[in-house]
């Protein structure tokens, strides 16, 4: 599989390594309205309803976290309390081991 981000100075790059193609892709899921991949159409979270109901989506997060968790040894996506934007904690463990904490600001 092969996904692309960017790099701190806004470049596009190719991501190769199997776990950082799994946490990319992981990330690129939280930003995505439902519905909105042209090919998974059960990737993304209901962003707009969520808006417009005044809900937070804790059920498709928990959703995605699910998906994703089978190509981690450990996988937590949380809503991060006390932000105005949607705002995720990400706490992974690689299959090989390594440890990431990251901050998702949709």
């Amino acid at each position: 599989m092969r996904t692309y981000g960017r790099d701190s100075t806004g470049t596009w790059v190719e991501i190769i390594d199997p776990n950082y193609v799994q946490l990319a892709t992981l990330a690129q899921t939280l930003r995505l309205q439902q519905g909105e991949s042209p090919f998974y159409a059960n990737y993304g979270l209901p962003a707009i309803q969520s808006v417009q109901n005044q809900f937070a989506p804790d059920a498709a997060i928990n959703r995605t976290q699910a998906q994703f968790s089978q190509y981690f040894a450990s996988l937590s996506v949380s809503r991060a309390s006390g932000t105005t934007n949607p705002t995720y904690n990400i706490n992974a463990i690689f299959l090989n081991g390594t440890t990431i904490q990251s901050t998702l600001a949709t």
